[in-house]
């Protein structure tokens, strides 16, 4: 039998059973990345060795008569996070060579819930990027179109399960870097609530790796099933060791319900700043069709839903003030200059990303302020709602675009053009607020291509999103191995 798009739920019962070893799987996974990666490029620092010795441990570790939630599961793991003896980069030359000494505190719970991790995916340039590609490791295609991006900045992870490259990977989130490589390669992601989980080692190299939580990021799960999503969360979730794990311990609350025809869901596909392209907007539609099909409360509209032109400009100056503070820029007098040059009129998103790079911090307390309005809006919005559902961007993967100056680039919808990073309000509605999204296949565009949506829940109440994606996997079909 083979194995590779096994979930990992399955695989588990397989090593309980004593169908299948680990070190049968990882050698399985591990042909397959030989046999199919020159084509992808999503694993870019492969550790095939420590992966069979790990394996060979798991082996034994199972003779003893342990079990762990994923021991013996061959896992990848983004380029950003440090892990031991392998190079962290974040696709950075100056960076090429430096190798931490220590894992992330994800890597150590992956390794402690028993997981053989076979290495790292490729990421963006410093992973700012919505596509991955950088002068070390090259560029990371779809693998249902390889002329197209598989996203970024968990590109490389979204590609390698989409691929058979193990069965569940860790990515982070800033700008949808969970939720769009999941849209565009057709699997499962979930951005947890802003700060669920401990990120410590996820840092920019050469460190240091500090117990600091960076405002609006997240470290989060990848998957092929939504119950994976689950399992993996489970080992992900929990605060860091060195400070608030010194005296918190988590208990997530349970979904909010078990069955689709209790849950209350508000479903958009337009954006007041941004037109929807049709693929997508099937795709949601198919979503609210199988909702109300099976019995749930769907309404379009609703006055309780935060200001969602308010809510893009909100989460763009907190992104690219908080980007351009932790990647400074040589050019901050030019900038500041042509941003005094706007006219006070000039509310587009171009221009508000422009003064977010010159924002003095008296500029980002205002938009904090204001942000603390809007999670106000959304508990009393989520007293009488369960979930919202909505695109993660307007289109399917785009065709690679490598133009070095992001600024000049264009997304394509539906024939007509808008700015590239206009494409991540709808990644930021969940974002600004910290709230939860899964990432869930819909099926597949006119064109051959996966089209997801997200599915946005309450505050620390990340089981009932994940639950959603779970009954409506069941009713609209999941993951799709590329043809």
């Amino acid at each position: 039998m083979e194995w590779n798009f096994s979930t990992a739920e399955e695989l588990a019962a397989a090593l309980r059973a004593g169908k299948v070893t680990s070190a049968e799987l990882t050698d399985e996974a591990i042909a397959r990345i030989e046999r199919d990666d020159d084509a992808i490029n999503a694993i870019c620092v492969p550790d095939f060795d420590r992966a069979r010795a790990a394996a060979r441990d798991a082996d034994q570790a199972r003779a003893r008569g342990e079990d762990r939630p994923l021991l013996g599961i061959p896992v990848t793991v983004k380029e950003s996070y440090d892990i031991a003896g392998l190079p962290t980069t974040w696709g950075m030359p100056p960076h090429r060579n430096y190798v931490p000494a220590e894992d992330a505190v994800q890597v150590s719970r992956l390794k402690a819930a028993g997981a053989v991790v076979l290495g790292k995916t490729n990421v963006p340039l410093g992973l700012q990027d919505i596509q991955s590609f950088n002068e070390i490791y090259g560029t990371t295609n779809n693998p249902w179109d390889h002329r197209r991006t598989s996203g970024g900045s968990s590109g490389g992870s979204a590609a390698a399960l989409a691929s058979g490259f193990g069965a569940l990977s860790i990515g982070s989130d800033i700008a949808g870097s969970l939720r769009t490589p999941a849209h565009f390669c057709g699997i499962y992601a979930h951005k947890p609530t802003l700060g669920l989980a401990a990120s410590r080692g996820m840092v920019p190299p050469p460190g240091p790796a500090l117990p600091v939580e960076l405002d609006l990021a997240v470290v989060g799960p990848m998957a092929r099933t939504a119950r994976d999503l689950m399992l993996l969360l489970d080992v992900m979730a929990g605060p860091d060791p060195l400070t608030f794990g010194m005296a918190y311990h988590l208990e997530l609350p349970p979904a909010r319900h078990e069955r689709l025809r209790d849950f209350r869901v508000l479903v958009l596909d337009e954006h007041p700043l941004l037109p929807t392209g049709s693929a997508v907007r099937a795709g949601v539609n198919r979503v609210a069709d199988a909702l109300a099909d099976g019995g749930a409360r769907v309404e379009r509209h609703s006055p309780l839903l935060p200001d969602l032109a308010e809510a893009a400009t909100l989460y763009m100056q907190l992104l690219i003030s908080g980007s351009v503070a932790r990647f400074p820029i040589e050019s901050y007098e030019q900038l500041r200059i042509r941003a005094a040059g706007l006219s006070a009129d000039d509310r587009s998103l171009d221009a508000e990303r422009l003064r977010a790079m010159v924002f003095s911090h008296r500029d980002w307390m205002v938009a904090n302020n204001r942000r603390e309005a809007h999670r106000h809006g959304w508990r009393q919005f989520f007293a009488e709602f369960d979930a919202v559902v909505c695109p993660i961007t307007p289109t399917p993967a785009f065709p690679h675009d490598h133009n070095p100056n992001p600024m000049e680039r264009r997304i394509d919808i539906d024939g007509a053009q808008y700015p590239y990073f206009d494409q991540l309000v709808w990644a930021g509605l969940a974002t600004m607020p910290g709230l939860p999204a899964t990432a869930i296949p819909t099926g597949r565009s006119p064109e051959g291509l996966p089209v997801g949506v997200q599915l946005i829940g309450p505050m620390f109440e990340d089981r009932t999103p994940l639950r959603l994606a779970e009954l409506l996997e069941q009713e609209i079909g999941g993951f799709q191995a590329p043809e």
